[in-house]
């Protein structure tokens, strides 16, 4: 803690990193996504990878910033959600100072494809 000029006391934040870890399924997925796209659009395939990538590794920073992903075949809070490029849903768990992607999926289909379903 310091001390302002104000007198006030303020907190020093220390910038905690975590080491973000995608599984192999969940990236198999990301390029199943990206390959589908690709066929309409490269430029949009590429824009999508980037941005699930990008989002992806902001998960260093602030893993918890995201909100608990509740699903009745999942262990309650184990895993949290991010919304990438409007329409895909990054799903992941926190453990010590480790953050695992284990799914990315496309919001619009149905929850029966998530890969959490084969825990």
């Amino acid at each position: 803690m310091k001390q302002s000029k104000k007198g006030l006391i303020r907190m020093e934040s220390e910038e905690i990193l975590y080491h973000v870890i995608i599984a192999p399924a969940a990236s198999d997925r990301m390029y199943d996504h990206f390959e589908f796209l690709a066929r309409v659009s490269e430029t949009a395939a590429h824009k999508l990878l980037d941005g699930l990538i990008t989002d992806i590794n902001s998960l260093e920073q602030m893993p918890y910033r995201n909100p608990i992903y509740d699903r009745p075949y999942l262990q309650s809070g184990k895993y949290r959600y991010m919304i990438s490029c409007g329409r895909y849903r990054i799903v992941y768990q926190i453990e010590e100072r480790n953050v695992f992607v284990d799914d990315i999926q496309d919001c619009r289909q149905s929850d029966n494809r998530s890969l959490l379903l084969e825990e």
